[in-house]
């Protein structure tokens, strides 16, 4: 049975129709939050576990801002790749304008199988 599905916008589970979604990714969806929402250095089991994007909360909505949240996330989801599970990463930014920098994610299994994820971080 696969992890439960987190939900990256309210960081609660997924529901449908009362119970728990699993994880259609089997695993990587949730690998891929924990990794993105921890902060580095955080995890008592691990601290090279997580991501910086927490130090970009408070920054404007600027392009640079972007290009950092980039680099943040590929740092953060490399030990994926390392680790066997997936063979490849990418990470894409959508800055709409309205306080969000959307990380669009892109994870290929060690099957070949793809997923795409959307991971929020807000910024002011």
């Amino acid at each position: 049975m696969s992890d439960a599905l987190i939900d990256p916008y309210t960081r609660g589970y997924v529901l449908v129709n009362g119970s728990v979604q699993r994880d259609p990714a089997a695993g990587l969806a949730n690998a891929v939050y924990l990794r993105l929402s921890t902060p580095l250095g955080s995890y008592w089991a691990d601290p090279t576990i997580g991501s910086r994007l927490y130090t970009l909360q408070r920054v404007k909505d600027l392009a640079r801002y972007g290009v950092l949240a980039k680099q943040y996330a590929e740092e953060a989801l490399a030990p994926i790749v390392t680790d066997g599970r997936a063979s490849s990463i990418t990470v894409t930014v959508e800055q709409p304008g309205n306080g969000w920098l959307l990380l669009q994610i892109q994870v290929t299994a060690a099957s070949g199988e793809r997923h795409d994820f959307t991971y929020p971080v807000k910024v002011i």
